[in-house]
């Protein structure tokens, strides 16, 4: 079989296997409710998979290795130590209580959740409207899976767009959460596969000595705070601010609903275990930066590193171009299995949260809003296609600013209505929602700071005195 052949055999295969488990979710896709966070029948195996799919995406398996590549092994601190460190916290500390107090008010997004632990509409509808935030990391997605379909296929970079956009909306117009569910599983098995594979293979660059091969590089490229780099320089910028931000990112709509679709607090062990074991396979996937560095590799386009690198590393082998194909399909798919939860939590948002309050109406009748939803997903992914069209120099920067705003306005008022006991005053939330996004915006847009995420995880510091300034205040006040 030739290398031709095969790659449109595996394409095909791939595509109809992901309809035919978008049409399995369909079936069972009848209200809002079963769109946005299915009908508590999924596996905790299944929604552990989804979950590592969700947050490693074109991010982990794309564009991250290049920063990897660009600022070497500071970067692959920041992202893999730290924000792993991030992500294991943010979840053993929230899952199981989040996951009870949405289940108790039948909650279906984040702001919904917002508005049944704070009881404030106000409050809810800001977090509705920030939460559209999200769409910056669709236009991240987008361009980094055009740049891999158009390595694996001839055809331009406006119609590997079109056609990636229709292929996902194909299948989560069908299925919901369900699709979403299902074929994360499926893509993400993969992905574990791909990225153990790629980690083995490109070992050889290390020469038995991974430090003194870094070394060969440069001083700066090995060390852990490179004091060339623009953004991973010191503890704040490597350490600290990677694991504040990625565990504020845990906040995202597509991430933290996640939760609601476990069925029992029996499910959240298996959930935890299954997400972080598939998740630290994927981190394996940043190494790639450093093999094509240690391999000689002069690349332009940081975001382009990934594509480059498996574009001529398995070329001279028998089975490369077999391989190659296989591992373009992956990429491609760890993409989607973020960019359809995105999609499927904003629709749901925008109809739930946006919609309904201000259309006067209490709620839908049995069945209602599915329509509503899948409509305002066609809206959402057309607004993220024009500007997915015509992306910005580094698309990784750009959907950093965008979400990790999201994430420092999230942070303090979901933690605090997860752990206290009793709601939190709605002034506090409202001030550390503010601050934390406002701060952020500054940051970026007036101080100059170049990492968004050292700007975010200022804002979230700043967020966090809220509570703190509020508590004492009360206390002065009762002696």
């Amino acid at each position: 079989m030739s290398p031709e052949l095969f790659k449109y055999i595996c394409v095909g295969f791939y595509v109809l296997l992901t309809l035919w488990l978008s049409w399995i979710g369909m079936r069972k896709t009848y209200d809002i409710k079963g769109f946005s966070i299915g009908n508590k029948d999924m596996s905790p195996w299944v929604v552990g998979v989804t979950m590592a799919a969700s947050i490693s995406s074109t991010a982990t398996f794309v564009i991250n290795p290049g920063f990897v590549y660009t600022h070497g092994v500071s970067a692959f601190m920041h992202y893999a130590v730290a924000g792993s460190g991030g992500i294991i916290t943010a979840f053993l500390l929230l899952t199981r209580r989040f996951r009870q107090l949405g289940e108790e008010n039948g909650a279906i997004t984040i702001p919904d959740w917002i508005y049944q632990r704070y009881q404030s509409r106000s409050l809810s509808t800001f977090f509705a409207i920030i939460n559209l935030l999200s769409v910056a990391f669709v236009v991240l997605i987008l361009v980094g899976c055009s740049l891999l379909l158009s390595q694996l296929f001839p055809i331009s970079n406006t119609l590997s767009l079109t056609l990636i956009l229709l292929f996902v909306f194909s299948y989560i117009l069908m299925g919901g959460s369900y699709a979403h569910a299902y074929t994360n599983t499926f893509q993400g098995v993969m992905m574990i596969g791909v990225s153990i594979f790629i980690f083995v293979q490109g070992y050889h660059y290390f020469q038995g000595d991974i430090s003194g091969a870094l070394a060969s590089i440069g001083d700066n490229y090995s060390s852990v705070f490179n004091r060339d780099s623009n953004l991973y320089y010191d503890f704040f910028s490597v350490f600290f601010s990677g694991f504040v931000i990625t565990f504020a990112l845990m906040m995202q709509p597509h991430i933290l609903t996640k939760m609601l679709y476990l069925k029992s607090d029996s499910d959240v062990n298996k959930f935890l275990v299954t997400t972080i074991l598939a998740g630290s396979c994927f981190m394996l996937m940043l190494s790639v930066g450093f093999y094509a560095r240690l391999k000689g590799m002069d690349i332009e386009q940081q975001d382009a590193v990934v594509v480059n690198y498996i574009a001529t590393e398995f070329m001279d082998y028998g089975w490369g171009p077999y391989a190659l194909v296989f591992i373009t399909i992956t990429l491609l798919a760890a993409g989607m299995s973020t960019l359809d939860g995105i999609l499927v939590s904003v629709s749901a948002m925008v109809v739930k949260d946006l919609y309904l309050p201000f259309s006067g109406k209490q709620g839908f009748e049995q069945g209602g809003g599915l329509m509503l939803s899948r409509v305002v997903l066609v809206v959402v992914g057309l607004l993220a296609y024009l500007v997915a069209l015509n992306p910005p120099a580094l698309v990784g920067l750009f959907a950093q600013k965008g979400v990790y705003g999201l994430a420092a306005a999230s942070l303090v008022p979901i933690v605090m209505g997860t752990l206290m006991k009793k709601t939190p005053p709605i002034a506090v939330a409202w001030g550390a929602a503010a601050t934390g996004l406002g701060v952020h915006i500054i940051g970026i847009l007036w101080l100059g700071i170049e990492n968004p995420a050292v700007s975010a995880t200022y804002a979230i510091i700043l967020s966090a005195l809220i509570p703190i300034l509020y508590k004492a205040a009360k206390l002065l006040k009762n002696k």
